[in-house]
């Protein structure tokens, strides 16, 4: 069994003339190929690092940002607020993933496909015609928000290797708190984004589960690590709020929201983790036990940082570090850390595009096209990463687009269409429809105001949310 790899042939063969055109995740795999769960799978574990490794990426380090955006009062309510919808939205897909999955006496449904049988099985006779782009959509959110998650990634770590490489010689061994610099690039980023790329080509070509589980451990000791110490650091000395809002704009809200809506990575990964568990029944314990955790470090990181930087919070709280070697390695850790997480992101698209990509070769032909997949899949979000001119907002461009559809308006609409003819009660349909409604308000203003943002006249100061250049 792989997060990345897996027998594909028994797959192809399920796959029909219309209905699966495009293939499920590495989640979606046949009776022969989930079991022998029992005897081969994740322990809780391991289950527990992927989870956090998938939920804890980029978007962590622009928490203090979204917290001054939202205001000292309401950023950390609301982000309790969206943690816990974002928690309880993973388990109505579970739920209803798994419901299905006994209904039609099948092994495993993966969340394009509970969209789609969960249509078929609707009175309605247009959804129960059209139940396959309910699969569809799924697949392609998952792709535009996967693929968005890497695409960050790839700018983040170029950013970061940029800035370690060249302000090297104004680096001291003094943490002193940092001034601001102003410094011409000597060589552009996209230099960099072109370094990182071939070493990304060979990581998403690892297809054992044990080898990947090894770097997901390593990159959750670097991210650890990096973490320790910027909160060595907020926590040393933090002023008296007095002066910082308590709410922000509207404006800056909606920014806010999608940056929340992003840092929850792992909506992705729910059901194919809990297909891979050596016990499947143990999941909802480490989800609620990951999420906790994840919830907890992301409201007090992003508090602490805004109380101890306060206006002059930057987009990367790793802008706001002393320019020492001590803290230096902060960037170089989370960069290692963010570079292993590309591989559990990247799964997700690869393995819906893969399998559909391959079933239109011949046998002989199987691996040159995975690889090839794979190769373009990265260079894509290479490509992606060299367009996007604000770190910041693209972030919060993705969070409100496709995690949003995502994390908080499909799982409520998905419950009402299973559990519908099964005597729901008026308070969870209504419940559902508020969660729905709210996960819409939030798309399409957020959406609004990021696009709003990105089309401003970019100053090339803050042209990434890491960069120090101008």
């Amino acid at each position: 069994m792989s997060l990345l790899g897996r027998d594909y042939s028994s797959e192809l063969n399920s796959l029909d003339d219309g209905s699966k055109l495009l293939s499920e995740s590495s989640s979606s795999t046949t009776s022969e190929n989930v079991h022998p769960a029992e005897e081969a799978g994740l322990s809780m574990l391991q289950t527990l690092i992927h989870l956090l490794k998938s939920n804890i990426g980029t978007g962590l380090l622009g928490l203090p940002l979204a917290i001054k955006n939202a205001g000292l009062l309401v950023g950390p309510v609301s982000m309790l607020a969206i943690g816990v919808l974002t928690v309880h939205c993973m388990v109505i897909l579970l739920n209803c993933a798994h419901h299905l999955s006994q209904k039609l006496q099948k092994t495993f449904v993966n969340y394009g496909e509970a969209t789609m049988y969960s249509l078929e099985s609707c009175p309605n006779t247009w959804l129960k015609t059209h139940s396959v782009w309910g699969r569809y959509t799924v697949s392609f959110l998952l792709i535009i928000t996967q693929l968005g998650f890497c695409s960050v990634y790839f700018m983040f770590m170029a950013d970061n290797l940029q800035q370690m490489v060249e302000e090297a010689h104004v680096t001291s061994n003094t943490c002193q708190p940092r001034k601001n610099l102003v410094l011409t690039p000597i060589l552009d980023i996209r230099f960099y984004m072109v370094t990182i790329l071939p070493f990304l080509v060979l990581l998403v070509f690892i297809q054992n589960l044990k080898v990947l589980s090894v770097f997901s451990t390593l990159a959750n000791i670097t991210t650890l690590g990096s973490m320790a110490l910027i909160f060595e650091y907020i926590i040393q000395g933090i002023p008296y709020p007095r002066d910082l809002p308590l709410m922000a704009n509207w404006k800056t809200f909606l920014l806010f929201f999608g940056t929340a809506i992003f840092t929850f990575e792992g909506v992705g990964m729910v059901l194919p983790l809990k297909n891979q568990m050596k016990y499947p029944q143990q999941f909802s314990f480490v989800l609620y036990l990951g999420m906790s955790l994840v919830i907890s470090l992301y409201i007090c990181l992003g508090t602490l940082g805004y109380m101890k930087f306060g206006s002059d919070t930057q987009a990367s709280i790793t802008l706001n570090l002393p320019n020492c070697w001590l803290y230096q390695s902060v960037k170089l850790m989370y960069s290692i850390g963010i570079f292993f997480t590309y591989a559990l992101q990247f799964h997700v698209p690869a393995e819906i595009i893969i399998p559909f990509a391959i079933s239109q070769v011949s046998e002989n032909w199987t691996l040159f096209v995975d690889l090839s997949v794979r190769t373009g899949l990265v260079c894509l979000t290479c490509v992606s990463a060299i367009l996007i001119p604000r770190l910041d907002l693209v972030i919060s461009l993705v969070g409100s687009v496709s995690s949003s559809a995502l994390a908080l308006i499909i799982p409520p609409l998905l419950e009402i269409i299973t559990f519908y003819s099964e005597d729901m009660s008026c308070v969870t349909i209504a419940k559902d429809i508020m969660i729905s409604i709210l996960g819409l308000l939030g798309c399409i203003f957020g959406t609004y105001q990021a696009l709003y943002d990105l089309t401003k006249p970019i100053n090339p100061s803050v042209a990434n949310s890491t960069g120090v250049y101008a």
